[in-house]
């Protein structure tokens, strides 16, 4: 099937450009160029350009991506990890997920530790690095300010999601969600693409495991629960390296198993 057209980019404010372009969207290739053309949420839009202009001595010399940041991975994946928003400073000035920020330092060197990543680090865009069998995403897609999107933003950039799980749908085995904004952004899109989620919804907790009974062409899906590899967490010893290295290889033991 090829893909439909995807539509000129919208001005600030087109809060139905998401929802208007992301089914369409026959391939990942065609999402990731359509979601880096969102202008949907004028907050975002303003804050990620905002950060650019004035960006830390560090990186004052660079040019920054300063737009919403797609998903990183294949499109055959069998894991998906679902985290929360890119950093003003990290996927905002990369243009790739959990690339160029501390976060992305843990992620990517745990990832690697347990086989999931071709090297332990993510600098930039164009360093080499591949995911292995795994697609990171976020429920919102652009930097958001204190790294805290509305739920109005969040419902927005919904779309993009519910496109992007829909597209791995066929090979997706594992879903680990990276903190309780992930989590929670996620149980609704899995509703809506048929899924039996239990009500009362699963509770977000590190470890916390929840299997979805396949059926409609869909195969069962695992949901982890994994603390956000951010540096407070790691700073606090909330979550520790050897914590979400185990969790990690606990996905990709499950994703193996239901293959």
């Amino acid at each position: 099937m090829n893909d439909a057209p995807v539509p000129a980019p919208p001005g600030p404010g087109d809060a139905a450009y998401p929802g208007r372009t992301a089914p369409g969207c026959a391939t990942l290739t065609a999402l990731d160029t359509a979601v880096a053309g969102c202008r949907a949420c004028p907050r975002l839009v303003d804050w990620r350009e905002r950060a650019a202009r004035q960006a830390p001595p560090a990186h004052r010399a660079e040019r920054y991506w300063a737009r919403p940041v797609p998903g990183l991975g294949p499109p055959d994946a069998s894991i998906a990890l679902v985290g929360l928003a890119p950093s003003a400073h990290g996927g905002n000035r990369t243009g790739r997920m959990f690339t160029g920020d501390p976060s992305g330092d843990v992620l990517i060197r745990a990832l690697y530790e347990v086989g999931l990543a071709s090297g332990p680090t993510s600098r930039a865009a164009d360093d080499g690095l591949r995911l292995l069998d795994t697609r990171i995403t976020a429920p919102v897609h652009c930097a958001p300010p204190e790294n805290a999107p509305t739920t109005a933003e969040r419902d927005t950039c919904r779309p993009w999601l519910t496109a992007e799980l829909g597209l791995l749908a066929p090979r997706l085995r594992v879903i680990v969600c990276l903190g309780g904004f992930g989590w929670r952004a996620l149980l609704p899109v899995l509703r809506a693409a048929g899924r039996q989620v239990p009500r009362p919804q699963p509770v977000f907790g590190h470890g916390a495991h929840t299997l979805l009974a396949g059926g409609a062409g869909l195969p069962p899906l695992h949901l982890l629960g994994c603390y956000h590899p951010s540096r407070r967490n790691m700073a606090t010893g909330t979550l520790t390296a050897p914590m979400l290295t185990d969790l990690l290889r606990r996905a990709r033991e499950l994703a193996a198993d239901s293959g």
